[in-house]
């Protein structure tokens, strides 16, 4: 089985202003946190390792396939991204390994893929209330020691409408883009399915900002735009880390019929600490 290696150039998918709903994601709010500019958004990041998965895994991958991945550098606008995926991974028998390195030789990406079902994928939990809901006005804060744990967030329906998909694909992947996800029925891009963790915080609580640092996502069948999809969530934890405040939850992702298409679990910090403040 040979390895597919790939590069591409990192960008920001969204205006560089602080006034985003994400201002992590903009140079003036990322430095005063202590990063040298913008951040790149993790799922914008992991988006991009796509196409070099698709072609050392296959189609099937988004049908019955899963990928387990990490954050452990920021990706600035620029950088040059050395994707990687190999066979061979700790996680499962038949995995394989993705990393994706910057020109600096510095790993910000550390990722395992697999066909089938995922070895943690009976550890995840499915939300009980899947019926979409608006955001609580005003939405609360997300505060460790007072926001209510173990409990199932308000789900939400997605516009994956073929202008909702093609606004995706021409603002977060790199062009040309794989013809794959275009067009009407075209299959959801594993960017845009990862994404729905960031999407489901927000339409429940209100912060500042966050930094999405790992996902756990399963594919449990092909999704396809153009029809309607509603995601679930259940928080399971929010705890400290080096002065970092990180929110744990996970996800169910439903198709037309209440089909289930994707189970993810998602780590993001959700109370960004100065550099002062980490241990």
């Amino acid at each position: 089985m040979p390895v597919v290696e790939q590069t591409v150039e990192a960008f920001l998918s969204n205006e560089d202003s602080p006034t985003i709903g994400n201002p992590i994601h903009s140079t003036e709010v990322a430095q005063q946190f202590g990063f040298r500019g913008a951040l790149v958004g993790g799922v914008t990041v992991w988006g991009w390792a796509a196409d070099a998965i698709l072609e050392a895994l296959g189609e099937g991958w988004l049908e019955r396939g899963w990928s387990d991945f990490f954050f452990r550098q920021p990706t600035y606008p620029g950088d040059r991204l050395a994707v990687r995926v190999a066979p061979g991974s700790d996680a499962a028998p038949d995995a394989y390994s993705v990393t994706m390195t910057n020109q600096d030789g510095v790993l910000c990406v550390v990722a395992s893929v697999g066909l089938g079902d995922a070895p943690w994928l009976g550890d995840l939990t499915k939300p009980g209330d899947m019926t979409p809901q608006p955001s609580p006005d005003p939405a609360p804060a997300i505060v460790m020691g007072e926001t209510p744990t173990g409990v199932d967030w308000r789900a939400a329906e997605a516009d994956t409408g073929e202008e909702a998909m093609a606004e995706f694909v021409a603002r977060s992947l790199p062009q040309p883009v794989n013809p794959l996800f275009e067009g009407p029925r075209a299959p959801l891009h594993p960017g845009w399915i990862a994404g729905r963790g960031e999407r489901l915080l927000r339409h429940n609580v209100s912060l500042p900002q966050s930094i999405h640092t790992r996902s756990q996502v399963q594919h449990l069948a092909l999704a396809r735009s153009g029809q309607d999809i509603v995601t679930g969530a259940h928080l399971l934890d929010i705890y400290d880390r080096k002065g970092h405040h990180f929110a744990n939850f996970d996800l169910l992702m439903q198709g037309e019929d209440g089909q289930p298409l994707a189970q993810l679990r998602h780590w993001t910090i959700v109370r960004v600490a100065k550099p002062e403040e980490r241990g």
